[in-house]
């Protein structure tokens, strides 16, 4: 899938945003790494400051104003879709979670919470209206996966497990990782959880399609970022990114697709 044009499937990850406390630095650097376009749209969104990043005029992401604390600040927040964000916020404090914020309008694009899970990782829901999220999707310049990275894999996978009705698969490429894909009840992954005792906190980490990993590298350390080296895995040549505000985050270029 590319291009989204209605609400994803429940429990999905389906929008992305970042509080920057410099919004032209951001609109600079993001540019320069994966050619975004922008759009301030305060009046559409109800949020002063709010700009959408756009990718061949399609909304991919957000960018807002610094706001309440993030539980763990310095990465993206993701959002779930959700057809109904207020019986599923009632259903993240039952599981053991906390809500943060909302549920509100988020002016006439979507319904929305912010929370944080049983581990404090934080996050979002999100009740598509006019926008059902980030309209593109697994190509380079926008969205490709997201996953979980705690000190406590156990009581998170407790908690989206009862959240979302999700499965757990292991992963058989990852020998010696305790890494576990969640799948939704219709058997897609959505992402997994990776357990790292030597984890400092419980977040949701986001990576992005590229054309060519290393010349991304290159783009981020011009524009003012930092990055790891690049480095192989079996699902593709990999780095980890750090925008100039602290955010981190990871780029993927994936093998092309086989015939089948």
């Amino acid at each position: 899938m590319s291009h989204v044009d209605s609400n994803q499937p429940e429990s999905t990850p389906t929008w992305i945003d970042l509080d920057v406390p410099d919004l032209d630095r951001a609109k600079e650097f993001y540019s320069a790494l994966f050619g975004w376009d922008f759009e301030t749209d305060a009046e559409a969104t109800g949020t002063a400051g709010h700009t959408t990043c756009l990718l061949r005029g399609r909304a991919v992401a957000g960018f807002r104003p610094p706001s309440a604390p993030d539980p763990a600040p310095g990465f993206w927040r993701m959002y779930f879709a959700t057809q109904d964000c207020d019986a599923t916020a009632k259903r993240v404090t039952d599981a053991g979670g906390t809500l943060t914020q909302g549920p509100v309008e988020f002016g006439d694009r979507a319904r929305i919470a912010l929370a944080s899970d049983a581990v404090g990782a934080g996050f979002g829901l999100w009740q598509g209206r006019t926008l059902p999220g980030c309209l593109i999707v697994n190509e380079p310049g926008s969205l490709v996966r997201n996953d979980l990275t705690t000190p406590e894999p156990g009581r998170a996978r407790d908690f989206y497990t009862s959240l979302f009705g999700f499965t757990l698969d292991g992963n058989e490429d990852l020998p010696g990782f305790d890494f576990t894909f969640l799948r939704r009840p219709d058997g897609h992954e959505i992402g997994g959880i990776f357990g790292d005792p030597s984890a400092a906190a419980s977040v949701w980490q986001t990576t992005f399609e590229v054309a060519d990993t290393d010349a991304l590298v290159e783009r981020a350390v011009a524009a003012g970022g930092t990055a790891g080296a690049p480095a192989d895995s079996p699902y593709g040549r990999f780095a980890e990114i750090t925008d100039p505000f602290g955010t981190a985050f990871s780029v993927i270029a994936r093998p092309p697709a086989q015939p089948e």
